[in-house]
């Protein structure tokens, strides 16, 4: 009996939001269709636009899935932009994907359903944590928790000798937003270069006025 039917093979299936718009179509100028797709997005685009014969731009693809493993699909953008004030193409005369707005705003607005967060930031990237970083800040966190509670009234200080490309600054930035900080001061190191100007010898000046000569 074929090893197939005792594993099953995870089906082809890639949960997938995509946006394109039109090329010199006026009544469509500014707007962006957002949809999903389970398939591959130029194929699933060259079937709607294929009977119109309008010429299209695809201009991004990002997985319909959650951080917590569940999938969304392209009406769960299309509310992020709707609450965000993307109007909507034909609104009122019928039900539709494309929106008027920028591919930075559908970028954000699926980073928000990705995340689950409000994303007022308009981020169009998110990261999470590496396993590191997650470790330093978990770990400074239980301390300034229990210096909290020792109640001595000094101040907690927590020193993170770090690699560099550890990425501190970023792992800072999730420290404060984990213990709920609203006044934050990051120092961070800026090199100084000295530049020095090149000046030639005069075996250099020789040897340039031989050669052009």
């Amino acid at each position: 009996m074929a090893e197939m039917e005792f594993f099953p093979q995870r089906p082809e299936s890639h949960p997938t939001i995509y946006a394109y718009e039109f090329v010199g179509v006026a009544s469509h100028q500014g707007y962006i269709k957002v949809g999903y797709t389970e398939r591959d997005v130029e194929s699933r685009v060259k079937e709607q636009v294929h009977t119109a014969a309008v010429p299209y731009r695809i201009l991004g693809q990002w997985s319909a899935m959650k951080n917590d493993g569940s999938c969304f699909t392209d009406h769960d953008v299309h509310a992020v932009l709707k609450a965000k004030g993307k109007q909507q193409l034909n609104a009122v005369e019928d039900r539709n994907e494309w929106f008027k707005c920028t591919l930075n705003d559908v970028k954000a607005a699926v980073v928000a359903v990705q995340t689950g967060a409000e994303n007022v930031e308009e981020r169009t990237q998110t990261f999470a944590m590496r396993p590191e970083q997650e470790y330093a800040v978990d770990m400074t966190m239980k301390y300034f928790k229990s210096a909290y509670e020792e109640g001595s009234g000094r101040t907690p200080k927590f020193l993170w000798n770090a690699k560099m490309r550890f990425g501190k600054t970023f792992a800072a930035y999730q420290l404060a937003k984990k213990m709920g900080m609203k006044r934050v001061l990051i120092l961070t190191f800026k090199p100084a270069i000295h530049h020095t100007a090149y000046r030639p010898r005069r075996s250099d000046k020789r040897s340039a006025v031989q050669t052009s000569g």
